[in-house]
Formats: C-alpha cells, sequence, structure tokens
C-alpha cells in the first residue's frame, strides 16, 4: 500500500488556510543545486565549533537505553532502528552544521523513503527525507518545520548522495508558562536557503496543531531513528550568545 501524501483529518495551521499534512499544500519547487566536488567531507568545522561527530566514534552521544545502537561504518553514522539519539551536550541559540545521506538503493514513497529527522533542543523538527523525485505532503518534506513549514525550494541530490544543512536555530524565550519570544529558523540546504528567519509555531507533532510548552532554555541535538538507513556525518555547532540574538 502507498505511503498517504496527506491527511485531511488535522487542524487548521494559525494565519493561513492550510491543515496539517494538508494533500493540497503547494508543494516546493525543484532547485538543482550546484555539484559536489567530491565525495569527502565538504565543510570543516571552525576554531570555535563544538565537534559532535567527526568520524570518529560515538563518544558525545547517547541512545534511547544508554550507548548508541547505531552503525558505525567508514567514519559515518547511520541508523538501525534502535531509537533516537541525543547529543550529550546541550544546547540554545546556535549553528548547526550537519550531513546527512539517505540510502542509495530505493525503497517506499512518500514519508517511508529516507526518513530521519534534526530536532533541535530535541523538540523542533527539520525533516530529513529523500524527496527526490518522491512527492509528500509538503510541510513533510525534505527541510520542512516538520508538521508547520514547507520549505521554499526542494534542492535535494539523488539518493545515496551527501547533503549538508546549515541551521541557524534561535531559541525561544519562556517567563514561566509565557513565550516571551518564539523559536526562529533560517536553514541552507545544499547551499541554498530554503528557510529565511521563519518563525516556529512550537513543539513539533504528528497530524497536531503545534504549540509551546515551556522548557530549559538549552537542550540536545537529537537525531530521529525512523527505520530507514539514514546515514550522518561532520556534525559541529557554534553557540549564539544571548546577547548576540537580535
Amino acid at each position: 500500500m502507498a505511503a498517504p501524501l496527506g491527511y485531511e483529518d488535522t487542524p487548521i495551521l494559525p494565519n493561513t488556510t492550510w491543515k496539517v499534512h494538508d494533500p493540497n499544500r503547494p508543494y516546493p519547487g525543484v532547485v538543482t543545486p550546484g555539484p559536489l566536488n567530491s565525495e569527502e567531507i565538504v565543510s570543516h568545522p571552525p576554531s570555535d565549533a563544538t565537534v559532535l561527530f567527526d568520524g570518529t566514534d560515538f563518544s558525545n552521544w547517547v541512545g534511547r537505553d544508554g550507548e548508541v545502537g547505531w552503525n558505525f561504518v567508514d567514519g559515518v553514522m547511520e541508523v538501525t532502528r534502535t531509537g533516537d539519539i541525543e547529543s550529550r551536550a546541550h544546547f540554545g541559540s546556535c549553528q548547526l552544521h550537519i550531513e546527512w545521506c539517505s540510502p542509495r538503493e530505493v525503497s517506499g514513497d512518500s514519508q517511508g523513503r529516507g526518513n530521519s529527522g534534526v530536532f533541535m533542543m530535541s523538540t523542533y523538527e527539520i525533516q530529513v527525507l529523500d524527496c527526490y523525485d518522491n512527492p509528500t505532503y509538503a510541510d513533510g518534506h525534505a527541510g520542512a518545520v516538520y508538521g508547520q513549514f514547507p520549505p521554499m525550494a526542494n534542492p535535494c541530490r539523488k539518493p545515496g548522495e551527501w547533503q549538508t544543512y546549515e541551521i541557524i536555530f534561535i531559541a525561544p524565550r519562556f517567563e514561566g508558562a509565557k513565550v516571551i519570544t518564539p523559536a526562529y529558523l533560517t536553514l541552507f540546504h545544499n547551499g541554498i536557503v530554503v528557510h529565511h528567519h521563519t518563525e516556529l509555531l512550537g513543539k513539533t507533532g504528528h497530524k497536531t496543531m503545534p504549540s509551546y510548552e515551556p522548557h530549559p532554555p538549552k537542550g540536545p541535538i537529537r537525531l530521529q531513528d525512523h527505520r530507514d538507513n539514514v546515514r550522518y556525518r561532520n556534525i559541529w555547532v557554534r553557540e549564539i550568545p544571548d546577547e548576540d540574538v537580535q
């Protein structure tokens, strides 16, 4: 049975006419990114970065039950259906660089093809999905703020090719249960801007209306195990001090 291309039984997102995971929401147009120069790591961390994964080991990560159960092969990590993993270090506002790769052998369709996710503060998901010639609902597209905002473009490379996310994340601020300032996201996918200072609506959910729940000012980076053998490499973070957040 083919995976669904959206849902009609979900709430309408605020200030839009679109339902959560609306199958009729406009799909981002395809943009071909510049060619890769090689299969080597394409972005080395700057001197002030916190390196979370450099192809050496899982020492900066924890798994669902403590130890990371993902595969570690040829300097990359690979999802193995053993649960999500989280960084030991916690971050608030930050720049995150991460490289990912969907399986070269194509299997499944829509949300069942190369599915994973990058969760900022373990709460706000940026979708990872093989969207090369693979229609799905717009707010579940690769590079989407899942369940909220589609990316402005679809610059996905072919299955099996490495892709990059360059993320600028501004953490929300709370005063008790009150949201003082929401979270914001700027995202470059394969060097192409697909979100520019997008205001997030709250915590990520599936088929639910997003809303904010107060949480600490810093949280881990979480990588999702969605049962597909997505690979990751070259992950580093630069913190953005509160006084530099505008």
